[in-house]
């Protein structure tokens, strides 16, 4: 199917190894914030992780959205969710999943520096796309330009599988039907067991 993007799907044992890296580089600048603000919902996860990593015990949640539906753009980045509490002064590392546009990170760093006036802001992501027009302070991976992929990360799997799947049936007919056309055409192996219980739910949040 022409309208399935290639995917690629991480594991847990990649995010340990991106917040790893994010934190080694973090502590190699002697750099290490006293704020963490994870972007949510997909930088809430490696955020913890990194402020675990660096020892860092304040962390905060800020939010923006772009992707409304898997792999396919939602307009432009908006700012849903504002800064809640003060990092006036503070020194502070922004942290998201990956950089794709680059708008989410862009936005909420420009939001964080004006409305939040910290002493210092940098940014890190696991994953940045070199055609992102934001580049992050630090990042664990890059991916190039010409190998566009839609990262299906741990805490989005039964999302982007629910949407990725109902997007198949019309063609894929069932369950095994579906799950060959991931396979074969976004690269992404999955369990017949779990398109199954993702084409169920969406069809229940359909249904409501």
């Amino acid at each position: 199917m022409s309208d399935l993007p290639k995917c690629r799907l991480s594991t847990w044992s990649d995010v340990d190894a991106w917040a790893r890296s994010l934190a080694a580089q973090v502590r190699a600048a002697g750099r290490t914030p006293e704020v963490l603000l994870g972007l949510t919902r997909g930088g809430w996860v490696p955020a913890r992780l990194v402020a675990d990593l660096l020892g860092v015990k304040r962390l905060l949640a800020l939010q923006t959205a772009h992707w409304g539906v898997t792999a396919t753009k939602d307009g432009h980045a908006a700012l849903t969710e504002r800064l809640t509490a003060s990092v006036e002064g503070s020194t502070v590392l922004l942290v998201d999943d990956i950089t794709d546009t680059g708008e989410s990170l862009a936005l909420a760093a420009d939001h964080v520096r004006t409305e939040g006036r910290p002493a210092r802001l940098e940014t890190a992501t696991c994953l940045h796309v070199a055609h992102s027009k934001f580049a992050p302070t630090y990042f664990a991976e890059e991916i190039p330009a010409d190998r566009w992929v839609w990262v299906v990360f741990p805490w989005t799997y039964w999302e982007d599988l629910r949407a990725l799947s109902a997007r198949a049936l019309p063609e894929g007919k069932d369950a095994a039907g579906v799950a060959q056309l991931l396979r074969e055409g976004c690269h992404l192996t999955v369990p017949p067991a779990d398109v199954e219980r993702a084409l169920r739910e969406s069809a229940a949040s359909s249904a409501q």
